[in-house]
């Protein structure tokens, strides 16, 4: 069974689990990325299609008038045979023909189709398809980076929340301490224990911590108007608030869980692409083949019958054999690509491994400070309840009550902002880390 603090622990996290589901639904921001992505998907299936045969329906009518011509010599070639037949024959079976000629423009005729076209060997299509998947891969990359950002910047933002609303807390405390301060002085003042220097000194300190207050509540205002802003959610609504205590964070010492990180696989796929883009330039070394064919009916004035049926089957090929020399240039760029992003992987796996090195000390530092600013927290608290008493029986000065009462409240200040500095810290290293869990539902 969970004891009271472990449940405390839990809720906090389930509710700032919850804002942060809440911010990745609905960033606006974030919603673009996500068209991004979509738009890589429909790109990725547009390359897949390019395999699949097309089918387009066509059609060809003329008319035509003048232009050139062929002569036949239909006469000139039957006239005396026929002749020679309407002799034997002794009869006019065989007319006689005059000689023709053919105009070559088609003139009322149709042609109308289905023509049915297929890539059966096309390099630059298969290149294509493998660079689409790879980018498909690098926007997935893309959207998960920023919403690890997006998780960072929520976190830190209820943090610093948090903050400025236990800020808040402190100066109404402090001003209550120097409410009360007041009215002991005036009471001693009323007694001529103290002199009016006394009772001015603490009506100013009263106002010092009403400005302070003030001031406090306006910060906080501002931060969770920022916080509203990344989840998208009206900018003045209620924030709930909880009790934060730091984690045991399991990765504080793990300096190679930033080879995790999608900034590092988006680079790796990057590479692959460079490497789809050295084949694709050099696809020109290999034929393209096609397949087509076409099915329909043509003929003169409308005619539609066996005769103008027709099918029509035929395999292209072309090869580029010579582009002076542009095909090798283009495969020598494509080679320099690779190796540029090559050196980058190295560049940002280095700076990556700093970045989590750098919050992890960062994190040290800040609890040490912590621990450092609790202890003092709780020092100053004893020394200011000890001149309290001190104060009311006579043994110390005004001066020195309130350089007690100062010390305290700096101290509490100081132990609120390290505390949370600390879970700013440990969100850095989560995101230098990329631990935190994202469903890949959420792509």
């Amino acid at each position: 069974m969970l004891g009271f603090g472990m449940l405390e622990v839990s809720i906090a996290q389930s509710i700032l689990e919850n804002y942060i589901q809440e911010g990745l639904a609905s960033n606006q921001q974030l919603q673009g990325r996500v068209l991004d992505f979509d738009k890589g998907i429909l790109a990725l299936s547009e390359a897949r299609s390019l395999f699949l045969p097309r089918v387009s329906f066509e059609t060809d009518y003329f008319l035509a008038g003048g232009g050139r011509t062929v002569d036949f010599p239909a006469g000139d070639l039957l006239n005396p045979i026929y002749s020679t037949l309407n002799q034997l024959t002794e009869s006019q079976a065989f007319p006689m023909l005059d000689n023709q000629r053919i105009l070559l423009n088609p003139n009322n005729f149709y042609d109308v189709r289905l023509r049915t076209t297929l890539p059966i060997f096309q390099a630059e299509l298969l290149y294509n398809k493998r660079i689409q998947s790879d980018l498909t891969a690098v926007a997935a990359f893309e959207l998960l980076i920023y919403k690890r950002e997006l998780v960072k910047e929520i976190k830190i933002a209820y943090f610093n929340y948090l903050k400025t609303v236990e800020a808040v807390r402190i100066f109404q405390r402090a001003l209550q301490l120097a409410e009360e301060s007041k009215r002991i002085n005036e009471a001693l003042f009323k007694n001529e224990m103290v002199n009016k220097t006394i009772v001015v000194r603490a009506s100013n300190e009263v106002i010092r911590f009403q400005n302070e207050l003030e001031a406090a509540f306006q910060q906080s205002a501002n931060a969770k108007v920022y916080f509203n802003f990344l989840l998208n959610r009206n900018l003045t609504e209620q924030v709930i608030e909880t009790q934060q205590t730091l984690p045991f964070l399991e990765t504080l010492d793990d300096h190679n869980s930033f080879l995790q990180r999608e900034e590092l696989q988006q680079l790796y796929v990057s590479a692959t692409i460079d490497k789809h883009n050295i084949g694709l330039t050099r696809a020109y070394l290999l034929p393209k083949i096609s397949a087509f064919m076409d099915l329909g009916s043509q003929g003169f004035d409308w005619e539609y019958n066996n005769q103008t049926r027709y099918y029509f089957f035929g395999l292209s090929t072309r090869w580029n054999v010579f582009a002076g020399g542009q095909n090798r240039i283009q495969v020598q760029k494509a080679r320099i690509d690779h190796a540029k992003t090559s050196l980058v992987i190295d560049q940002v796996s280095e700076q990556l491994k700093m970045a989590l090195i750098i919050s992890q000390n960062n994190f040290k530092a800040s609890y040490s400070q912590y621990l450092g600013n609790v202890s003092q927290a709780q020092s100053a608290k004893r020394a200011y309840e000890d001149s309290m008493k001190l104060y009311a029986v006579g043994q110390i000065l005004f001066i020195e009550l309130l350089d007690a009462q100062n010390q305290l409240i700096t101290a509490q200040l100081q132990e609120n902002i390290s505390l949370f500095e600390c879970h700013i810290r440990i969100a850095e290293i989560e995101r230098a880390s990329a631990s935190f869990s994202l469903n890949s539902q959420e792509l």
